[in-house]
């Protein structure tokens, strides 16, 4: 398949107003998607959501006068999670979802990703076809006019169309009355609906971060510092901390004794309980590369086979699809529940845990001993330019080095980041102290040949 020149494995990603990041090519993309999902009759219509970003109002702007230079119609549902969107998407029965949002980045970055009809996140063909359509102008000579060009509608009860389906994923007969729950929402798109599900559920919600600003999403908050989530949680004595990051598609937790919980450990939960209530089908899970083998281990004891996909949450939906299974996640806090959702969600995801411990009437503490961690050593070097590593001499040489000195006791993964100008390197194996030393050995190398 021919290399991409704007997707990544999350959309179209960048610093705001640079190139690809721009009004210009946000207006280009507005067009080639109500393109491909234009009808022959009628008025057809996509969605456009956003996080909370300053530059999301320049992005929607230009999204949304693209769309409707083609003749199609725009829904503006403003500040929502991403799997909201494809939610939105579906249940409205319009022809394409689009969200604008670059999820954990810092604010100066921004995204713009798309969703087909169904919820489901395009496919790299599609993501071809619309470079296509950019970068040889296709459609440049198509101008609707008079009453053939689209218009923009405000939908202004999608949040609380999104808020009643996710009470809906769990039980009628399920509360969560005399839980006290510290909730981070990273300043992002969860801010507003998050805490309502929660409350409406009758628990006791400490919320944190949820006063956006349009440029303090994801600092120092939400799933990139669940430490702080933590202590939060020592602080107010909660059951239960719940971080999401800025778009709210994935979630981290945090225990009664204010401890991190492995995500890996959260992937096991949610399995567990699947398949105890019989609904884990094909009794299979997919995970990335990333999970643990600790995690393997854990499921294969309850009779829960395991297969592994590449990074990212639309690889393990596919994967899922192969399996014909309905759950798969990340270590990093994605859960795709495809009974549910068509995307990781992190609220559903939330809930699912919340769910479990009120069921077993345990502590998350209790669940989470269900997964035995193996020690894995990170190391994310910022690089100038992503080079194939295996061409890189010294680098390849470490990689070499660590592999064999691993043998059949661990996994070396080494890749680049779909997201950012980022090497992650993942060691695995038994002593933590000997993982810790290769990874940084790999990232000493990556830092000399490709390092900023």
């Amino acid at each position: 398949m021919p290399e991409k020149k704007l997707f990544g494995t999350d959309g179209v990603r960048g610093v705001a107003n640079i190139y690809p990041m721009t009004a210009e090519m946000a207006l280009s993309l507005g067009r080639a998607i109500a393109y491909l999902y234009r009808g022959e009759r009628g008025r057809h219509r996509i969605v456009v959501g956003k996080d909370t970003r300053l530059s999301g109002y320049m992005l929607e702007n230009a999204l949304t006068a693209g769309i409707c230079s083609m003749g199609m119609d725009v829904l503006v549902v403003g500040p929502l999670p991403t799997p909201a969107i494809a939610f939105i998407t579906q249940s409205m029965r319009a022809d394409a979802g689009v969200v604008i949002s670059a999820s954990h980045n810092p604010f100066q970055d921004n995204g713009i990703k798309f969703f087909d009809s169904h919820g489901f996140k395009l496919d790299d063909q599609i993501e071809l076809t619309i470079e296509k359509l950019i970068f040889l102008n296709g459609i440049d000579s198509l101008r609707p006019t008079a009453e053939e060009v689209g218009k923009a509608y405000r939908i202004d009860d999608a949040s609380g169309r999104y808020i009643v389906f996710l009470k809906q994923t769990i039980p009628d007969e399920l509360n969560l009355e005399g839980m006290k729950v510290v909730l981070d929402c990273a300043n992002g798109a969860a801010y507003s609906i998050a805490p309502i599900v929660l409350d409406e559920l009758g628990a006791q919600v400490i919320p944190i971060n949820v006063e956006p600003n349009g440029t303090n999403i994801n600092d120092k908050s939400g799933c990139l510092e669940p430490k702080l989530l933590a202590e939060q949680v020592k602080i107010h004595q909660a059951d239960i901390g719940i971080a999401l990051d800025g778009d709210a598609d994935r979630a981290v937790f945090a225990d009664e004794k204010g401890e991190v919980v492995d995500g890996d450990a959260a992937l096991a939960i949610c399995a567990q309980k699947l398949h105890h209530e019989g609904r884990l089908k094909n009794n299979h899970v997919v995970v990335t590369e990333m999970s643990s083998i600790g995690l393997e281990h854990s499921l294969e004891s309850l009779g829960i086979t395991v297969s592994r996909s590449r990074v990212g949450d639309r690889y393990v939906l596919e994967a899922m699809k192969k399996k014909g299974c309905n759950f798969g996640g990340e270590k990093s806090g994605h859960m795709i529940f495809l009974d549910h959702s068509t995307t990781g969600d992190g609220m559903v995801a939330a809930l699912q845990v919340l769910a479990s411990m009120r069921i077993q009437n345990k502590t998350l503490s209790e669940l989470a001993s269900i997964f035995t961690p193996f020690p894995q050593a990170f190391r994310n070097i910022e690089v100038k330019k992503k080079e194939d590593l295996d061409s890189i001499p010294e680098v390849s040489q470490a990689m070499q080095s660590v592999r064999q000195k691993l043998g059949e006791d661990g996994r070396l993964l080494v890749r680049y980041s779909g997201t950012e100008s980022l090497a992650r390197i993942m060691v695995e194996g038994p002593n933590p102290a000997v993982i810790e030393a290769m990874a940084q050995d790999i990232a000493n190398a990556i830092q000399k040949n490709l390092g900023r």
